[in-house]
């Protein structure tokens, strides 16, 4: 892969940045918006960037920092699911915690935002308590976000019980969006200047990247990440009107920032920031060693996104509007799905097939670091994206195409027991079934063996199938982090990738 991100340039300037913020006051509130682990939209975008930089960033800082983690009362009684790894927000949330705490990084407790009296939210917190997690639950702001008088007053922040904090930078996140971290943060700033605590905020988001171009790619694969929501990144009218450069945030603290300013200036009692940039602590682009490796990622993710999307709106009709905001992106950079070399090849080899015979199942591609487009189609066998993913693990092993990997006597009897569990006749294995033979296969045969050990160099490889896979293959795919998009061949099933 080429490398267009150094994690080591990054770290170094973005630890310097946060603690040369933090310098300015007695305490910092540093509201952290994004994944804290698996940012697997910035490794696809920034190849080199490690996805879990964020977290190592925090354990550089640990002995002066501690974490608040906050989650929205109502996302407790709903059983919101966070979308990157499936579980609901209160799963998402302990496992966050846990996860921090593993690095050694100092948990202070959990605020429960919009707090109302529910079975479900109330027995969260005797959990949380049950463990020696200190809990706090802060009630509906009044007011909020208009009525800045009301804001603070006792009535507003006021209500909220204080968070006792002990060290110079507080980070602020929690298990997904929308769990309250801002408002945490200014209820936080109330009870400091109470105190006679002169204490800052600042935002640490990865994307938009502000001193970047609005239009460069890196930003509007951004835009393409968040087309469900509607974001569409914007020059900074404050910052250009009061320093005379152009900065890139997104529409909603554009928006947000006139209120958000009126109200940290009358608790802070003075003015520090004229802009949603001037918030930020953004340095995301000290880390770009080679541009056009990021420009060609970027590009790359903006027709994935547009892939994903209308496959999911051929499938069930209801995101049009997302898929229409990707597809103007895609024809602004001029990009046409074909640019994505994967899916050329699957469609390709499909063509060839059907002509050359009665053909009519999946073709599975998948593109190796080296260039090189592999490929393995449906057979009676094993299903394309198993022969894709063993073909590819054959070539990267530099194991001649026409050995046999796995034997007879391995595939037969787990295809007799897949039959008679299945109740049908002849059932073709998917990958993880094939894998597992594999992996049995390597104690008596040094080639498989050799294939296992290589399994790990399938991360990150872009893939395409010109139909639609199994949730088994889906997952496994995902799992062995292949970037997987599919054409729509309707198989009785609905699968939203």
């Amino acid at each position: 892969m080429e490398i267009g991100f150094s994690n080591e340039k990054y770290i170094n300037e973005q630890t310097d940045f946060i603690l040369n913020r933090v310098s300015r006051f007695q305490k910092l509130y540093l509201e952290f918006g994004g994944k804290l682990f698996g940012d697997k939209h910035a490794a696809r975008v920034l190849p080199g960037y490690d996805e879990d930089i964020k977290t190592t960033l925090l354990e550089k800082m640990k002995d002066e920092m501690e974490v608040i983690v906050t989650i929205h009362a109502q996302d407790i009684i709903s059983n919101k699911l966070n979308n990157n790894t499936g579980l609901t927000y209160e799963k998402e949330c302990i496992r966050l915690i846990e996860r921090l705490k593993k690095r050694g990084i100092k948990i202070n407790s959990v605020v429960i935002n919009r707090y109302k009296k529910d079975e479900n939210v109330d027995r969260f917190a005797a959990l949380l308590r049950g463990s020696n997690m200190p809990v706090y639950l802060h009630e509906t702001t009044e007011g909020f976000p208009s009525d800045v008088d009301k804001i603070l007053s006792e009535d507003g922040f006021g209500k909220h019980p204080y968070v006792e904090t002990t060290r110079k930078i507080i980070v602020v996140t929690g298990p997904g969006p929308g769990s309250g971290k801002m408002t945490t943060c200014l209820s936080q700033l109330y009870h400091e200047y109470k105190r006679g605590v002169k204490a800052g905020y600042a935002k640490f988001e990865t994307f938009p990247v502000w001193n970047l171009p609005l239009k460069h790619e890196l930003n509007l694969a951004y835009e393409a990440a968040t087309a469900d929501l509607s974001d569409v990144n914007q020059i900074d009218p404050f910052h250009l009107e009061s320093y005379g450069e152009v900065s890139v945030n997104y529409n909603r603290d554009i928006e947000a920032f006139p209120i958000l300013k009126k109200i940290l200036d009358r608790i802070m009692g003075e003015e520090f920031y004229k802009s949603p940039t001037d918030m930020g602590v953004n340095r995301i682009k000290s880390g770009i060693i080679d541009e056009e490796v990021v420009k060609e990622a970027s590009r790359q993710e903006i027709i994935r996104r547009y892939l994903k999307a209308l496959f999911v709106f051929k499938v069930t009709h209801q995101n049009e509007p997302e898929m229409q905001r990707i597809k103007r992106l895609m024809e602004e950079l001029n990009l046409k799905v074909e640019d994505r070399k994967s899916l050329v090849a699957a469609r390709e080899k499909k063509e060839k097939l059907m002509s050359e015979s009665n053909f009519s199942g999946n073709v599975t591609a998948i593109e190796i670091e080296d260039g090189t487009i592999i490929t393995g189609k449906d057979s009676e066998l094993m299903d394309s994206a198993a022969a894709s993913v063993l073909n590819a693990l054959k070539h990267i092993s530099n194991i001649p195409d026409d050995l046999h990997l796995i034997d007879k006597a391995i595939l037969e009897p787990i295809k007799e027991v897949k039959g008679i569990i299945e109740k049908k006749n002849g059932p073709v294995l998917n990958v993880e079934e094939v894998l597992i033979c594999l992996a049995t296969s390597k104690m008596f045969n040094p080639s498989a063996r050799i294939c296992i050990e290589n399994l790990a160099k399938l991360r990150g490889l872009r893939g395409h199938s010109t139909g639609m896979l199994n949730i088994t293959d889906i997952d496994i795919f995902r799992k062995l982090d292949i970037d997987l998009t599919s054409d729509y061949k309707d198989r009785g099933e609905i699968i939203k990738l």
